[in-house]
């Protein structure tokens, strides 16, 4: 499977995770976003990008991949509540955002597999925006 292919395929087997804990399709798709919104907001603050961080320190994709177990579940909702609350587009994104995932470590364990695809295929477009 070529690069974008790849992805896809690794996205909708990330929705089936999803799906399988009990998530409708707009949840899933909802959790998705969110949690994709995080993980590239991220990748943009390392080489090559280096880009200012839009997500506060400790609201952050770092914030949530240091913790496991209840600790993690605590820190999303957290995460969602409180990035709802900021102005701009921030709180527009996440007005509102609640964990809807019921094995949040075990969805982003398969997560990160997703994640790791996306910084691949950008990889390739590094120089440019």
């Amino acid at each position: 499977m070529n690069g974008s292919a790849g992805l896809v395929a690794k996205l909708w087997n990330y929705c089936n995770v999803l799906r399988d804990d009990g998530l409708s399709y707009g949840d899933y798709v909802e959790q998705l976003t969110y949690l994709l919104f995080l993980k590239m907001a991220d990748e943009r603050t390392r080489a090559p990008y280096n880009r200012p961080a839009i997500v506060p320190s400790g609201l952050d994709w770092p914030s949530l991949i240091e913790r496991d177990g209840d600790a993690l579940e605590v820190q999303y909702r957290h995460v969602l509540t409180e990035l709802g609350r900021r102005s701009g587009m921030l709180g527009v994104i996440f007005l509102k955002a609640q964990s809807h995932i019921q094995d949040l470590l075990a969805a982003l364990a398969e997560f990160s597999e997703v994640a790791a695809s996306l910084s691949t295929l950008g990889g390739s477009d590094a120089g440019s925006g």
